[in-house]
């Protein structure tokens, strides 16, 4: 009763601390499904939390991890952007852990284009995203382990950069029923961010209808501060078959934003032997207008000894008018 109790304690406060609602928010990318294995069960994995992927969902999974372990995952998101999570975690005994995580969303290079040269200057920029965090994890008891993450969040697009820190918390419990875990996590707990750079200086007149006014006076533009985008997540993860042939687990999470409507997901994984895995998701249920919906995939893993094994995954995710997304993962435990 004291696990549940300090559960939904925690779960209340950090509840109340993510209510604000503030609109548009800078760093959309941070908003992006890390981990093949979590985005086939449609992102409904914050009370699984059993990977690598568990620094971007929920570190408080860290602690629970058998090994250490790396992941990368890479993925060809919209609009011909590329997205990639490189993940590392340290066990120090059986109920500590710490992680490093590297996400990055790069747009490539695109032509420079005005309204006198539509069809480029002949210059090209780019831009991108990307987040570099360090995770702590610990148990507080055999079945209650708490998290927290650090992270240095970056976005630049050609002479202009932003750049803030961001802090998630998170907590996983084992409860008494065999198989049943509790979940959640708050990510992205930061003050606001603003772009600055070179392109926000220039000169310009004070009063041009004037004689003699220089027109050469140097001046900054102000820019506006956002949000980072604050997301809550709870969960319930269920294992309803587990022997030594077959496996199911089902997944549900609650998302609570401050810059979009709540919204549900949902997963399943089937696993056979331990050794193949079926998974199947849907995404944003009551979602307004969302066009995220359907997520599959599918997994294998490959032990080279006991404390050794090579997990390959792949998802699909279907974005309805705006197409399809694939990402491919592989985590491997030393």
């Amino acid at each position: 009763m004291k696990k549940i109790t300090l559960f939904i304690a925690f779960m209340f406060l950090t509840k109340v601390s993510a209510q604000v609602f503030s609109g548009t928010t800078s760093g959309q990318f941070l908003k992006i499904d890390v981990g093949a294995k979590a985005v086939s069960m449609g992102g409904a994995f914050v009370a699984e939390a059993n990977d690598v992927s568990s620094l971007f969902w929920n570190p408080a999974g860290i602690s629970y991890l058998p090994y250490n372990s790396t992941m990368f995952s890479h993925g060809y998101w919209l609009a011909d952007t590329k997205h990639d999570f490189a993940g590392l975690v340290f066990k120090f005994g059986n109920n500590q852990a710490v992680g490093l995580s590297y996400t990055v969303l790069n747009y490539g290079e695109m032509k420079v284009r005005t309204e006198i040269y539509p069809e480029g200057t002949g210059e090209f920029f780019s831009a991108s995203d990307y987040s570099l965090a360090l995770s702590y994890a610990f148990r507080i008891t055999e079945d209650f382990g708490i998290g927290f993450t650090g992270k240095y969040i970056g976005q630049q697009i050609w002479n202009m950069n932003a750049s803030n820190l961001a802090f998630d918390i998170g907590v996983l419990y084992r409860t008494p029923i065999k198989g049943l875990n509790l979940g959640m996590s708050v990510s992205n707990i930061s003050s606001k961010v603003k772009f600055a750079g070179k392109d926000n200086f220039i000169y310009y007149s004070y009063d041009p209808t004037k004689k003699g006014a220089s027109d050469k006076i140097f001046a900054e533009i102000k820019m506006d501060e956002w949000d980072l985008p604050l997301f809550y997540r709870v969960g319930i993860s269920a294992k309803l078959i587990d022997d030594e042939i077959h496996a199911l687990t089902l997944n549900v999470d609650a998302n609570h934003p401050n810059d979009y409507s709540e919204s549900v997901n949902t997963g399943a994984e089937y696993a056979f032997k331990e050794r193949i895995f079926l998974r199947v998701g849907y995404k944003a249920l009551f979602k307004k207008e969302s066009q995220e919906g359907l997520n599959a995939g599918i997994g294998f893993v490959y032990y080279f000894t006991d404390y050794v094994p090579l997990h390959l995954d792949y998802a699909y995710s279907d974005f309805g008018i705006l197409g399809s997304i694939q990402r491919v993962g592989v985590e491997l435990g030393f």
